[in-house]
């Protein structure tokens, strides 16, 4: 692919010089990379406060009985720990920010198709976030419900302040499918000349199935927490059995959107790691059309599964059985990504720059997270581990072992794009080995406590469990300083480290051939592309 002449040459900075108004150039800027940072600095700022509340979980649990808090204490911290971690980091993360800073630049645009929705969305994100923050000084304090907060004792059992965090998710769910709407009009109508649908980079691909999940399960998730709200202000017993309503119900409203959630939060980091790996092999991706399809294939199926996380609350054999099967299906498109990737490594150049290590180690807990999947989803051995600490450890398998090690490789990949700084690759290698050291130290043993009967969500356990406990606080001591080495590594190079050219990692995606950082406008003419994105021949 030819170099693109750009803008950037009338300023060494960017989009980054400043604006003249200072802060208000920056959270009114409709420009989408400032927009993608805005969102850098906000979702990092809570990932950071739910990592703190994770610690002080795991700092409980060294030991049986009361150590550091007490019960009510206890709930609270879970409570916002998955709020935080759902609903503020890991749902939004990638499209927000690395979908925000690299998809229009990957297509040759200037901007998303609605600059001000944009910025609207992130205006939404920052006051839903502000709600939740609220929900922690209300009346009756904090939230004890767990992230998915169950009826009826969301609705009736409980007297903290459900109805705010509620409220905040609420709001939040809106910025999730603005965004949604934004990038699938922007892939649809914006795509420079010759940026054919299979010319589109396959983390383009990842976002675009994505947005359609964020766009078609968002307003479900809208309509569930609305009904807790209604229900406790109103009582108006839509989950009540005593007034004709059915606590199921809202089992089967959450899931129905909260399952395909799990998949806006792990598609696009699959797309990241379709980008990193054939840039690190110096191959061209193996098997990019069936990468594409498989995305939209696991958007489709993974929204047909809701029902294998209510194995235990009573249904039918054969709905078991559909249910149990289509969970089977749905890992063959993700089988089909991880072959892929695999293969497009063999016999590749490998380079072990930071991101194709957290690429590697994205590939190896994904495929933990996945074939533990398959343990729940058959309805046999979920009825031995449900609601253990193997739902716990094979969760974050996906989620923190997959896509936010996903996200930790993006932001190795495309921040020195977007600072036009390099950090020290050293000190980026060693933060990943000590966070895939303390993350399975941290995880792994959650899943043989699993086996073995231990509940989740206790504040207490039996002495028994406490050996593989320890373990697994002593993890999440590790995996922090990874966490800590790993930000202080990445900014502090950001901000003095040398220069990072225009293609550090000689990719060969349309990010790549403009300058560092990328001017406001991204090119100063629109380009033509005739090539293949991955091409390394």
């Amino acid at each position: 692919m030819a170099e693109i002449s750009s803008a950037s040459a009338k300023s060494d900075r960017g989009f980054l010089t400043p604006s003249g108004r200072g802060l208000f150039g920056w959270i009114f800027s409709t420009d989408h990379k400032r927009i993608g940072l805005l969102y850098l600095y906000a979702i990092l700022t809570f990932f950071m406060v739910g990592v703190f509340l994770g610690f002080l979980i795991r700092l409980e649990l060294i030991a049986p009985g009361r150590t550091i808090v007490n019960a009510q204490t206890y709930n609270a911290l879970f409570t916002l720990h998955g709020v935080i971690m759902i609903f503020l980091f890991i749902i939004p993360v990638v499209p927000a920010i690395l979908g925000n800073l690299v998809m229009p630049i990957q297509i040759g645009a200037r901007d998303v198709a609605f600059p001000r929705l944009n910025l609207l969305s992130w205006w939404i994100y920052v006051i839903g976030s502000m709600m939740a923050l609220a929900s922690l000084f209300g009346g009756g304090g904090p939230p004890d419900t767990g992230w998915t907060f169950y009826v009826p004792f969301s609705t009736e059992a409980t007297t903290t302040n459900v109805t705010m965090a509620a409220s905040a998710v609420f709001v939040l769910g809106f910025s999730s499918i603005l965004t949604g709407v934004n990038f699938i009009t922007t892939i649809h109508r914006l795509r420079a000349p010759g940026v054919t649908w299979f010319r589109l980079t396959l983390f383009t691909w990842a976002l675009y199935a994505t947005a359609w999940i964020q766009i078609l399960a968002g307003p479900i998730l809208a309509i569930t927490v609305a009904l807790i709200v209604v229900e406790r202000v109103f009582g108006t017993g839509m989950f009540d059995p005593l007034k004709g309503g059915d606590p199921l119900m809202y089992q089967h409203l959450f899931w129905i959107y909260s399952h395909p959630a799990v998949y806006i939060m792990i598609l696009p980091g699959m797309g990241i790691i379709s980008d990193i790996i054939p840039t690190f092999s110096r191959k061209p991706i193996f098997g990019y059309w069936a990468i594409a399809v498989s995305s939209l294939a696991i958007a489709f199926a993974g929204s047909l599964v809701w029902s294998h996380h209510m194995f235990t609350s009573g249904m039918s054999d054969m709905a078991v059985f559909v249910f149990s099967l289509l969970t089977f299906l749905v890992a063959i498109p993700s089988a089909v990504k991880v072959f892929n990737w695999v293969a497009t490594m063999y016999k590749g150049s490998i380079s072990l720059d930071p991101p194709m290590l957290y690429a590697l180690a994205f590939i190896v807990q994904f495929l933990i997270g996945g074939l533990t999947g398959l343990v729940i989803g058959s309805a046999g051995t979920d009825i031995h581990v449900h609601d253990t600490y193997f739902i716990v450890g094979h969760f974050h398998y996906v989620m923190f072992g997959g896509a936010a090690f996903a996200f930790f490789g993006g932001l190795h990949f495309w921040l020195p794009k977007f600072f036009g700084r390099m950090y020290n690759k050293k000190i980026a290698t060693w933060a990943w080995g000590i966070m895939v050291v303390g993350f399975n130290m941290l995880y792994f043993p959650m899943l043989i406590l699993g086996l073995q009967g231990m509940p989740r969500r206790y504040f207490d356990y039996l002495s028994r469990y406490q050996p593989l406990n320890v373990l697994s606080t002593v993890g999440s001591w590790i995996l922090v300083t990874g966490l800590i080495l790993m930000f202080v590594n990445l900014f502090r190079g950001l901000l003095r480290g040398p220069e990072a050219g225009n293609s550090p990692w000689d990719a060969r995606t349309l990010e790549w051939t403009i300058s560092s950082p990328p001017p406001h406008e991204n090119f100063e003419e629109i380009p033509v592309v005739d090539t293949y994105p991955y091409d390394y021949s």
